[in-house]
């Protein structure tokens, strides 16, 4: 079954520690994931940010919405409990408790005043059932999505020079190449059997990596992948780079994974996603920095 949403988790939360007693937050999450059967990938699944299991986010969330309509309280690190609030809500036997059921005590409501969320995106939030972190990641990666086809876009309308340029900035920013005038020097000059350019792989030039780069509309098949082999093969080259920005055919792909040359192939999105990642064409406008509560700072043991 899917990850529960935080909203789901909210009843069987309060039930599972309605027995008064003080509960361990991991002992809570482990708890309900064998009441939702989460197999282990379930368990294992992180929010897109990479830092946290998105199961224990959601618990979290469930947690701290409980809490601020005090329906549960801290008592100690990592630990909490029912209030009698919270025991009144379980007797009466709610069929559901999500954040419309919360509005109906003045705390929650002072909470979501004080956090600015409006109420369309409450609605909305109600809706995708997203915790706050999931709801900003996914509007981050909604922008960089659009970014990524905005860079695309530009791209495709300049010139074959400018796309040897732009392959030759992103790749001394990702750490090749050497100097940018030892890279500008190599790419676009070999022209030599299919193959663009050459650059080095390391700062010391201990080894190259040949280029090809392809600025396209139609996919890119077999046959041009396999060309480019060939040219390597032709230089006694053993490593190789074909970028394009378009897409690659599927042949295409399980060709480079057979072959003994290891070529790797960026295509269009993951292009726009490398330039992106190292600041190619783009520059920032905003940054936020997500923090949480710092256990330790607060630990008088």
């Amino acid at each position: 079954m899917p990850v529960p949403d935080y909203q789901s988790l909210m009843l069987p939360l309060l039930k599972l520690i309605g027995n008064k007693q003080e509960h361990a937050f991991s002992d809570v999450i482990d708890t309900l994931a064998r009441e939702f059967d989460l197999t282990d990938a379930e368990r294992k699944e992180i929010l897109p940010s990479g830092i946290q299991a998105k199961f224990d986010n959601r618990v979290g969330w469930a947690r701290t919405y409980l809490k601020k309509a005090g329906l549960l309280e801290s008592v100690g690190r990592g630990k909490f409990r029912i209030t009698e609030r919270g025991l009144q809500i379980l007797n009466s036997n709610p069929t559901v408790i999500n954040v419309k059921f919360l509005r109906q005590f003045p705390e929650f409501l002072e909470f979501q005043k004080s956090s600015r969320q409006e109420n369309k995106n409450e609605e909305k939030d109600e809706e995708q059932a997203q915790t706050p972190e999931e709801s900003l990641e996914s509007s981050y990666q909604n922008l960089r999505r659009a970014l990524a086809q905005e860079l695309l876009d530009r791209i495709k309308n300049l010139s074959s020079k400018f796309f040897e340029r732009l392959v030759v900035d992103l790749l001394v920013a990702m750490g090749y190449g050497g100097s940018r005038k030892d890279a500008g020097q190599a790419v676009g000059q070999s022209g030599d059997g299919g193959i663009d350019g050459i650059i080095k792989e390391d700062k010391l030039g201990l080894d190259v990596v040949y280029i090809q780069a392809k600025r396209w509309e139609s996919t890119v098949g077999r046959p041009v992948v396999q060309a480019f082999a060939g040219s390597l093969e032709g230089q006694r080259a053993r490593k190789g780079v074909l970028i394009t920005t378009s897409q690659f055919s599927q042949d295409a792909k399980e060709y480079v994974n057979r072959i003994e040359k290891k070529i790797v192939l960026i295509d269009g999105e993951q292009l726009a996603q490398l330039m992106i990642e190292h600041g190619i064409g783009v520059t920032e406008i905003a940054s936020y920095i997500v923090k949480k509560i710092d256990l330790d700072y607060f630990d008088e043991e």
